[in-house]
Parts: C-alpha cells; sequence; structure tokens
C-alpha cells in the first residue's frame, strides 16, 4: 500500500476518525452513556412530575372553576329571587298604598261634604233667623202705623204673637 499519494486532508480525516473512535472507546469504558442516560432519565422524571403536578393543577382549577361557576349561578339565582321579591314588595306596597290613599281622599272628601252641609244649614238657619227678625220688625212698623190709635198694649200683644208663630 503505498500512502505517498495521501495528502494532508485525507491524513487528518484519517486521525481525526482515529480521535474518534478512541474518544468513544474511552467514554463507553468510563460509562459515559449510562451517565448521560441517567442524567436524561432524570430530566424526564421530573418533566414527567411536572406534567403530572401540571395535570393536578388543572384538575384542581377545573374543580375550582367548576365550583366557582356553581356559586355564580347560586348567586345569580339569588339575585333573581331577591329582585322578584322586590318587585313583588313594591306592587303590594303600591297596592297598600292607592288604596290608603283612596281611603283617605273619601274622608275628606266626607269630612268636607260634612262641613259643607253644616256651613250651608248654618247659613239657611241664620237666613232664617234674620228673615224672622226682619219679618218681626217689618210686623212691628207695619202694626206701629195702623194701630197708632189703638195703644201701646194692643201693639205689644201683637208682636208677642208674631215671636211666638215664627219661633
Amino acid at each position: 500500500m503505498d500512502f505517498s499519494n495521501i495528502d494532508a486532508t485525507t491524513w487528518a480525516t484519517i486521525w481525526a476518525t482515529i480521535s474518534l473512535v478512541i474518544f468513544i472507546g474511552i467514554t463507553i469504558y468510563y460509562g459515559l452513556p449510562k451517565i448521560v442516560a441517567k442524567l436524561l432519565d432524570e430530566r424526564i422524571a421530573k418533566i414527567e412530575e411536572e406534567i403530572a403536578e401540571a395535570k393536578r393543577l388543572r384538575t384542581d382549577a377545573e374543580a375550582l372553576l367548576a365550583e366557582y361557576e356553581s356559586k355564580r349561578a347560586e348567586a345569580e339565582s339569588e339575585a333573581a329571587s331577591i329582585v322578584t321579591a322586590a318587585q313583588e314588595d313594591a306592587k303590594r306596597l303600591t297596592a297598600d298604598a292607592n288604596v290608603a290613599l283612596t281611603d283617605m281622599i273619601a274622608r275628606r272628601t266626607k269630612a268636607v261634604e260634612d262641613k259643607i252641609a253644616q256651613a250651608e244649614s248654618q247659613a239657611v238657619a241664620e237666613v232664617r233667623a234674620k228673615s224672622a227678625d226682619v219679618a218681626i220688625e217689618a210686623a212691628k212698623i207695619l202694626l206701629t202705623k195702623q194701630m197708632s190709635n189703638k195703644g201701646d198694649a194692643l201693639v205689644s200683644k201683637a208682636i208677642d204673637e208674631v215671636s211666638a208663630r215664627l219661633n
């Protein structure tokens, strides 16, 4: 075999290959692949633990989300029932207020009508009394003029009779 035709690049490639084979042999001899495999296995186990933890956290988060969704639904339902109860109370209070207002208006209307009737009857009584007084005065004047000849006794008697009839 003639090695004189081999150039420097080829020799460099040959020595690099020999060095690589020796390096791989040494690393296998000292267990470097086992160490690398162990490190990789540890890293894989750590990643698997992190994945399991993440799954557990996700499950916990989903359970917590479901719980909060349930509580939110309950709160919405309670809020709706509170609003409904408030609306019913408002309707009931409005109806009660309308009834009370109607009753108050009726009572005040009756009181005003009673006062008007009382004032009316009082006015009629006053008018009658005044009319009686005027009639008595007119009769007195008329009788005085007509009876000026007969005397005071006859006039007094007539006035007493008229007063007795009118009252």
